[in-house]
């Protein structure tokens, strides 16, 4: 159910729309329900009009004795609508005056028990919605308390639809971006524009702050991007305090450019809000060469771990840095795959925010690794963004979970609708990579020791794997390994101990490119390897056996034979 709330200052005019059988879905109008239960209802009486006359009066009653004491607000119509979804079953008049008298109570109109609340009426005059009209002047003349009366009757409409076991609508937590007006939807309409002029300039900001590494970078962008004015407003110091940005040609009525601050877009989008951001974004340095495809997607690959965890605000942090990735990708994505990762970065906008405060030097490590993967060039190959959409899906389906649990009910819808988009850009660009990796099979004896292997390494998903149909691929992918002199043991099990296959659709495609991505690692050495098993012995609270060191350790060479 959605309630609408409006004010006003005119009770007979709300009367008289609320009884009008001429609007176009107006039948039989009639009171469910009253401040009273008595009121007179005009859609039941012989005379109408002169009932109507004595209900606006009834209604108006305090508002005039407080007039007389110069006590009157201004605007003292309270108007509400609620309105049941298309699929609920047609509610009784009692069940809907239980509802009218549940929501004046909960805002505030008429408490229980108040003798002195304002005064109300419930008029049904179609089957799926209700409005109630309600003065603001209680009987002992004070203006009624109503404030935040939206959030206390939606608040008690989710109780309603649990009760009365109707369709549960999806509600915010009012963090989500400021939605298109009628309005500008049929601006955009008429100039022919997919989307309003707010959604391209929203669009093109967080772009922009998913590339840039300072505040100064991110105002450069916005300045040399196309089709984008932008204001920067600056203290009397000169200092920067904040930017709107405007649409080349997006004028009013008076044929003046219509500007929105970065809050108005979104409200993650204030220059306060990003320079904190962009403060936890530094350069890497790395005393080798790693590409940042596979920094991006090794750190993509840890979110469902940092979901895991107790620390809301970092997780938070990691979800706000994942949409900043989501954000670039396009930038170095083919053509063709292009408008469903524009679709998932916008969908998933919305599941990056929550009323959860985020601690973002948390996610240094994606948001710095997101900013070098934009400054390569665009992969030749799929094989590098079939890697990280892979990960990418795996960090949205654990974005839903943590949502759900914590009863984000819109974020949850974003994540779901996020991963539609991102799963159908996988399977555009992981095809052809896969393809080629899985004719290199190798010979048989080769599979069935890596056969072998897998169930030892992972033996709740071997079966799985091995029946999935990028098995192939996997074993190419770790004869590769192999021969640039990599143990596919220890590959199979780092790979396994980096996040559970619990969640993928296809484990035998994890698992590629994960080793796709660990076998271009070197090769580490004798001693990394035995401190690496120690390190996974500890996790699992364990320890290794002095034969299963001895194995790992480097072996003298044999005496030569005389």
């Amino acid at each position: 159910m959605i309630a609408k709330i409006t004010g006003g200052k005119d009770t007979a005019n709300l009367i008289r729309y609320l009884y009008n059988t001429k609007k176009k879905g107006h039948t039989d109008p009639h009171l469910v329900a009253s401040w009273d239960g008595f009121a007179p209802d005009p859609g039941r009486a012989p005379d109408f009009d002169a009932t109507k006359r004595a209900l606006v009066a009834d209604l108006d009653l305090h508002v005039k004795q407080a007039a007389r004491l110069g006590r009157a607000p201004e605007k003292h119509v309270w108007h509400c609508s609620i309105r049941a979804t298309k699929t609920d079953r047609h509610l009784s008049d009692e069940g809907w005056g239980d509802i009218a008298r549940r929501i004046v109570a909960a805002t505030g109109i008429a408490p229980d028990g108040d003798p002195d609340g304002c005064r109300w009426v419930a008029v049904r005059h179609a089957p799926d919605h209700i409005h109630i009209a309600a003065s603001t002047v209680r009987a002992d003349l004070r203006t009624a308390r109503h404030w935040n009366d939206y959030l206390t009757a939606d608040r008690e409409l989710a109780a309603v639809e649990k009760e009365y076991g109707l369709f549960q609508v999806i509600r915010g937590d009012r963090t989500a971006a400021k939605r298109p007006t009628r309005a500008e939807q049929e601006k955009a309409k008429r100039a022919g524009q997919a989307r309003t002029a707010r959604g391209h300039l929203r669009t093109t900001v967080r772009t922009a702050v998913a590339a840039a590494t300072s505040t100064e970078e991110f105002l450069h962008l916005l300045e040399h991007a196309d089709g984008i004015l932008l204001d920067i407003k600056h203290f009397p110091s000169g200092d920067v305090r904040g930017y709107t940005v405007a649409l080349d040609g997006d004028v009013n009525a008076q044929q003046e450019l219509i500007w929105y601050s970065g809050s108005e877009l979104s409200p993650d989008l204030s220059l306060p809000k990003i320079r904190k951001r962009l403060e936890t974004t530094e350069p890497q340095h790395s005393p080798r060469r790693v590409n940042p495809w596979h920094q991006a997607t090794a750190a993509a690959e840890r979110i469902p771990h940092h979901l895991d965890g107790d620390d809301d605000a970092a997780a938070q942090a990691h979800l706000a840095a994942f949409g900043e990735a989501l954000d670039a990708l396009p930038m170095r994505a083919p053509q063709q795959i292009r408008p469903q990762l524009w679709q998932a970065a916008e969908a998933f906008e919305r599941a990056t925010r929550s009323r959860v405060q985020a601690e973002h030097q948390h996610a240094r490590a994606l948001r710095s690794a997101v900013r070098a993967m934009v400054r390569e060039p665009a992969p030749k190959d799929g094989a590098l963004l079939a890697m990280f959409l892979d990960a990418a899906i795996l960090a949205v389906i654990a974005a839903a979970r943590w949502h759900q649990l914590r009863h984000h009910d819109q974020q949850v819808a974003a994540a779901h609708q996020t991963l539609i988009h991102l799963q159908a850009a996988y399977e555009q660009t992981a095809t052809a990579p896969l393809t080629a990796l899985a004719q290199r099979r190798p010979p048989q004896q080769i599979v069935e020791r890596h056969i072998l292997l897998i169930r030892q390494a992972m033996p709740a998903h071997a079966e799985q794997v091995v029946e999935d149909p990028a098995f192939d691929a996997l074993t190419a992918a770790l004869e590769t390994a192999e021969k640039a002199g990599h143990d596919p043991k220890q590959l199979l099990q780092q790979a396994t101990d980096e996040r559970a296959l619990n969640d993928a659709r296809s484990p035998a495609r994890v698992l590629t490119w994960r080793i796709e991505r660990l076998s271009t690692r070197p090769v580490p050495s004798d001693r990394a390897r035995v401190a690496r098993m120690r390190s996974a012995a500890r996790r699992q609270g364990t320890s290794v056996s002095p034969a299963a060191v001895a194995a790992s350790e480097p072996q003298p060479p044999q005496a030569r034979r005389r």
